[in-house]
């Protein structure tokens, strides 16, 4: 029996690992606080617009309470040299032995969180997962050193009806401002969709961010990026 037709695309060979030099991330991101302006990730309502922390160390904490204390946490994100880093931490414990530039995702290894676990970068809020999530949503990502990153698909989504939405990419290259790449409007809790027929590409260390502008409501965003070594 021959090979499936799905193997021989090409995107199910980059999840395999059998693309050499290649590798792809998918990013999504909700906030349910009825906000209306801001990036799209689980502290939106804390702060609104992503706060890129100063690079540092990485502890969590529960907000709340210690009933978490003592539980695990794996985050991921980019080291003080803007290459890919994983740690394991523990809740209430020491802070990383890696320095993080970046923290892109967080999740719960030992147990799902029974609080918002807050994950402060050199002692400022970088990520939070909300009770019960097992992981951080958060719209926000950045091209890790010595890869170029080709964004491939959008998706926009709300929660409600009778209610306009802007959702927003944005794009800061290294050193750089933030720029507009990409904006989409819908409303009545219709979603949004926009496959790149040529990707747009974005060199290494370009910070990325889904924000978006709109009536009291909750939003989500999906990204998904190819890397490819340099």
């Amino acid at each position: 029996m021959g090979k499936s037709r799905y193997l021989d695309d090409q995107r199910i060979d980059i999840a395999r690992g059998l693309v050499l030099g290649t590798s792809h991330i998918n990013k999504f991101g909700y906030q349910g606080t009825a906000a209306t302006s801001g990036t799209i990730w689980d502290a939106n309502a804390t702060t609104a617009d992503y706060p890129y922390p100063a690079a540092g160390t990485v502890a969590a904490v529960g907000a709340v309470n210690t009933d978490d204390d003592g539980e695990t946490v794996e985050i991921q994100g980019l080291d003080d040299n803007y290459n890919s880093a994983v740690e394991i931490i523990t809740i209430g414990g020491a802070a990383s032995g890696t320095t993080f530039s970046r923290v892109f995702r967080a999740r719960m290894v030992s147990t799902t969180n029974s609080q918002n676990i807050n994950i402060n970068v050199g002692g400022s809020l970088g990520a939070r997962i909300l009770t019960g999530n097992g992981q951080t949503l958060m719209a926000v990502y950045t091209i890790p050193a010595n890869k170029t990153g080709y964004l491939i698909k959008f998706q926009g989504s709300m929660d409600k009806q009778n209610v306009d939405v802007k959702f927003k990419l944005f794009a800061r290259p290294f050193g750089e401002a933030f720029n507009l790449k990409g904006q989409w409007g819908t409303q009545g809790g219709n979603s949004v969709t926009y496959d790149y027929p040529v990707p747009l590409k974005f060199e290494e260390k370009t910070d990325l961010k889904v924000n978006v502008e709109s009536g009291s409501a909750g939003h989500g965003a999906i990204f998904d990026i190819i890397l490819v070594d340099d």
